[in-house]
């Protein structure tokens, strides 16, 4: 397995030296968790990363995840990063640990009202289009607060922060209108919500989004190479 997935190796130590001199440039040396996007990624490759340290995987589809949930080690943490259909949470309430791709109340409260059937809590993030794309999902910024006041007052549901897809051009200028939303719902302190968690940037940006205040970066191609599919959530 060293012989075939060595180059994931090789991507994972450019990657923790990329991130830990944005880290120590901007952010006083605390860096983000890195998590390995995993669709279209075998779960041979996905078990190597997580041989190599990576504890945090991103799937996108449900079908996928489905096929492949069982192949995996069991020690990595997985969150949910993709568009979700609420006909589709009742097959991933169990084994997640985060979705972060709740853009509705109508998709909060069936993974409330799943996750208490359940018997547990689950962490969710805030979509949110930054970028106001038509292509992309997400709550717009003028209505998140409205949305997160609601979501606070749902059982079995713990909104721990926001992740975002800002668009490719001019990304940097997403990443800190990201940042500056962030920070200002922190300031809130809505009851109910806790601002723990700032999920973005990818293979193209993760870097920049380091020094914006990421908490969590997602990274695919970057570590896994080149697939056949676009660059959303990858």
């Amino acid at each position: 397995m060293k012989n075939e997935f060595g180059y994931i190796s090789e991507n994972l130590r450019v990657i923790k030296e990329n991130a830990a001199e944005a880290a120590d440039k901007y952010r006083g040396g605390v860096m983000p968790r890195i998590m390995a996007v995993t669709k279209t990624v075998s779960p041979a490759a996905v078990n190597y990363a997580v041989s190599l340290g990576i504890g945090l995987l991103g799937e996108n589809r449900v079908q996928e995840f489905l096929s492949k949930q069982e192949s995996y080690d069991p020690s990595a943490e997985v969150h949910f990063i993709g568009h979700l259909q609420t006909n589709k949470v009742k097959y991933i309430i169990e084994p997640m640990t985060m979705i972060q791709s709740v853009d509705s109340l109508k998709l909060g409260t069936e993974i409330s009202r799943l996750a208490a059937i359940h018997g547990k809590t689950m962490d969710v993030l805030c979509e949110v289009n930054i970028g106001g794309e038509d292509s992309k999902s997400g709550v717009s910024p003028s209505e998140l607060v409205p949305l997160l006041e609601q979501l606070a007052q749902l059982e079995g549901i713990r909104v721990k922060g926001l992740m975002t897809i800002p668009p490719p051009s001019d990304g940097d200028i997403f990443l800190g209108k990201m940042e500056e939303l962030f920070n200002n719902i922190k300031d809130r302190n809505i009851s109910g919500i806790s601002m723990d968690e700032l999920s973005m940037g990818m293979t193209h940006d993760y870097a920049e989004a380091i020094q914006h205040g990421s908490t969590i970066v997602r990274i695919g191609t970057g570590l896994f190479g080149a697939r056949d599919y676009g660059t959303k959530n990858a």
